[in-house]
């Protein structure tokens, strides 16, 4: 019976790893790691795809793809299915400190030009039918390796991007790049900061977009203008998404496809540009994503079974014979004041510089919330007394139980990845493995996040601790209170952005965007730490649990701000991205 978690969730992992996997491959279609150096000694990396049919000298054209960023080369798969199942070679790169590259943000112009420089010097690549396509920050290096290579490309896709943003602003112009197509959403979250208009629907008439059409009116979204013979064609795309949704949309990959097929010549398969397979893919990694969260259950439970950590196991003891009023207010603080705090203390924690030891921008705001709301934890618990739990402590059992759990699950990942090139994801939500550079800072976040657990676990354990208390229902009151502040904080920003075309604090679009991931990730917090204590009557295992977790998940998904060979490097106008 202690099996069925932990076989359920190995079954749920390798049946979507493996359909993601053939999704991915679909027509035939090589996936493989691939590596290669800047100039300036940095290692980078990314997924190759290559079509069937390139043997014996035969060529194919190609497309280079960069994702945006605190993102990795996986959140471009879409784009990169798609291309590649219509005979394009296709290389979805890490950019510069993200992901398994190293250096940093902005570092040899984002990886750009030597990712070019990469995937032209492949045999089976037609060096003369190549494409670059970049999202949000992936403008970057795409507009780097345009500039580095002038005649080495031949058309380009920003998504959700503007050129004049990640590189000098004399580029933009109507003869730069050559032949580009803007897909912008209509709700995009950043269309001030891209193209100086308050709303994605007030694009066309976008100053800076006039000069990248060279025209003196409003751009008219899908009409094509200028020469392609000459480089100099345009087109905008408008659909109505939002930033993360440009690349995960049928609204934001069609343009990019359909105009890749008509810039690029070669041995493509055309297909329509709505034909798309990759949304299977994503439906894998989900699957894989919920059979991972069902292995850590599983292998705690598992871990119960072994003969010294079978002490940690003991029947929960209540702190209260009723929940009373104090109980519940303190719940609904729970659930609110993280919501409430995280905008202002993630701006805050902006302030909080990258650093040899720390170098990763975003985690640091994202632990300035964190241990503030560590702070207010204590707070609820001291003036909102309701009887003294009586919970069990074994540091060294507890801590071993943790990294067992955790490390079932780490082990699953690296399987797939090393063997099938997926990871565990959904849309913004991704686990993907630690890379050996990674580690050091891993391990330097640890103990912040690991302060943050326990106090706000140990809290949330001993408000849940009520006697007789449904066990279905101990658990959605914490997925509820850990998720749910943050569930309405999403739901208010993007009602006011379908109606107005604003964010409700359209000054803070990347930690709003931020923001959906924690929706999922709280709730699981809440439902390791009822799992853990009503197994243990200890906080202590589920909130080692849950740090080793959180410091996984963002160390490996955030970019790199400083490191020792490449100090910070990161424009300016890009920090709001």
């Amino acid at each position: 019976m202690r099996y069925r978690l932990a076989a359920l969730g190995a079954i749920l992992i390798i049946a979507g790893s493996v359909l993601a996997f053939l999704v991915q491959g679909s027509g035939g279609v090589e996936v493989r790691e691939a590596r290669w150096r800047t100039p300036e000694g940095a290692v980078m990396s990314g997924l190759l795809y290559r079509p069937p049919g390139l043997e014996a000298g035969r060529r194919a054209p190609a497309v280079l793809l960069s994702h945006g960023y605190i993102n990795t080369r996986e959140m471009q798969s879409p784009f990169a299915i798609e291309l590649a199942r219509r005979g394009f070679v296709v290389l979805a790169m890490d950019m510069t400190g993200h992901g398994g590259s190293g250096g940093n943000v902005g570092a040899a112009g984002f990886g750009g030009p030597s990712a070019l420089a990469f995937l032209r010097s492949q045999p089976f690549v037609d060096r003369d039918q190549i494409g670059l396509a970049g999202h949000s920050m992936g403008g970057g290096p795409v507009l780097a390796a345009a500039r580095a290579e002038p005649e080495g490309y031949r058309a380009v896709v920003l998504v959700g991007s503007a050129p004049g943003l990640f590189g000098p602003p004399d580029e933009v112009r109507p003869d730069f790049p050559r032949n580009l197509n803007v897909v912008f959403g209509g709700l995009d979250e950043f269309s001030a900061l891209m193209w100086r208009t308050p709303k994605g629907t007030d694009l066309p008439g976008s100053e800076k977009l006039k000069a990248v059409f060279g025209v003196a009116s409003p751009v008219e979204p899908g009409r094509i203008y200028g020469d392609p013979a000459l480089g100099t064609a345009r087109r905008l795309d408008l659909p109505r998404i939002t930033h993360p949704w440009e690349h995960f949309s049928s609204g934001g990959v069609a343009p990019a496809v359909d105009w890749m097929q008509a810039r690029l010549e070669g041995e493509a398969r055309p297909l329509p540009a709505g034909d798309q397979v990759w949304v299977w893919k994503e439906a894998g990694t989900l699957l894989a994503l919920v059979g991972a969260g069902l292995l850590l259950l599983g292998a705690f439970e598992l871990a119960l079974g072994l003969p010294w950590l079978g002490q940690l196991r003991r029947s929960p003891e209540p702190a209260a014979a009723v929940r009373g009023i104090g109980g519940w207010l303190a719940l609904g603080l729970t659930a609110v004041l993280p919501a409430l705090t995280y905008l202002p203390f993630m701006k805050l924690g902006a302030l909080w510089f990258p650093s040899a030891l720390f170098p990763q921008w975003v985690q640091n705001q994202l632990l300035a919330w964190a241990l503030a709301n560590t702070v207010l934890a204590i707070v609820i618990a001291l003036f909102l007394r309701r009887g003294r739990p009586v919970f069990s402590v074994d540091i060294p059992r507890s801590l071993v139980a943790a990294v067992l759990s955790v490390g079932a699950v780490a082990l699953a990942l690296a399987a797939v990845d090393r063997l099938l090139h997926v990871d565990f994801r959904f849309w913004v939500i991704g686990f993907r493995p630690l890379t050996e550079a990674r580690w050091p800072i891993f391990l330097a976040y640890l103990p912040l996040w690991t302060l943050h657990c326990v106090i706000v676990v140990r809290g949330l354990c001993a408000l849940l601790a009520v006697d007789g208390a449904s066990r279905r229902l101990t658990y959605l009151t914490a997925a509820g209170v850990m998720g749910g502040g943050f569930f309405v904080l999403a739901a208010l920003q993007y009602a006011t952005l379908f109606a107005t075309g604003l964010l409700l604090t359209p000054t803070q679009p990347l930690n709003v965007i931020v923001a959906l991931q924690f929706i999922p990730l709280l709730a699981l917090v809440g439902i390791i730490a009822v799992f853990t204590w009503r197994r243990t009557n200890s906080y202590l295992p589920g909130a080692l649990i849950c740090a080793l977790f959180l410091s996984w998940y963002v160390t490996s998904g955030t970019a790199n701000h400083w490191s020792a060979e490449y100090p910070m490097t990161f424009p300016p106008a890009a920090r709001d991205r």
